[in-house]
């Protein structure tokens, strides 16, 4: 008990860094692009209710991503169900005034699968901002654990099954193995790759790099 509410003091509650980290995140978002609220978004991957919790709201935010879809959405707010890596023509058919993935592209399934997502999201904005936890900070940020991300994967796989600071310690085999193999931390050289026309910044912690951020602003 004592360490979940570890976690839940350091990532999952309202006043955990973790949620401090995204508050902050969204003020640099507004910050970055003064007509947000002004803006049609398209969010690859996000969640509905993150962006009813945004100090500025998008003049439309249209969310796609492969979980189940709300039953009920404000008008400002639209929501499908595809796959960023390979999305639908009617979405490719469509642009907007910015794409926007939050700790998404590091779960997509490999290089070829990112790459797909990269191009799709300079396609259909002239703005995006594209956040991705930082391969070579030392804490693997979804399971708080030092390292993990450069142990081999059956090791990994056994900090994912027994590690007290993951989401849901006591997972199977297989549901361990899925999440890691789809859980890839990328640098900054494949980030600068991947989006070309970007500047990549960094968000620190303690003076390290935990996270970068590819931004185009037109």
């Amino acid at each position: 008990m004592a360490v979940h509410s570890l976690r839940f003091r350091l990532v999952d509650s309202p006043d955990s860094y973790g949620a401090k980290r995204r508050a902050r995140r969204a003020a640099w978002l507004s910050e970055t692009f003064p007509d947000l609220a002004d803006m049609s978004v398209l969010d690859l991957g996000g969640r509905v209710s993150s962006w009813t919790k945004v100090p500025v709201r998008p003049k439309h935010v249209h969310v796609v991503n492969l979980e189940p879809l709300p039953e009920e959405l404000p008008d400002w707010l639209e929501a499908d169900h595809a796959d960023a890596c390979e999305l639908p023509p009617e979405i490719m058919a469509r642009r907007y005034d910015l794409v926007f993935s939050n700790s998404v592209i590091e779960h997509v399934g490999g290089y070829e699968r990112r790459r797909r997502m990269a191009e799709a999201i300079r396609m259909l904005a002239p703005r995006y901002w594209v956040q991705t936890p930082y391969r070579y900070f030392p804490v693997e940020p979804h399971w708080v654990a030092p390292g993990m991300q450069f142990l081999p994967v059956p090791a990994r796989v056994a900090v994912a099954r027994k590690w007290p600071l993951a989401y849901t310690p006591g997972k199977s085999y297989e549901a361990a193995m899925k999440q890691v193999l789809t859980t890839e931390l990328i640098g900054r050289a494949e980030m600068r790759y991947l989006f070309p026309d970007a500047v990549v910044r960094s968000e620190r912690l303690l003076g390290l790099t935990k996270s970068l951020i590819a931004v185009r602003t037109g």
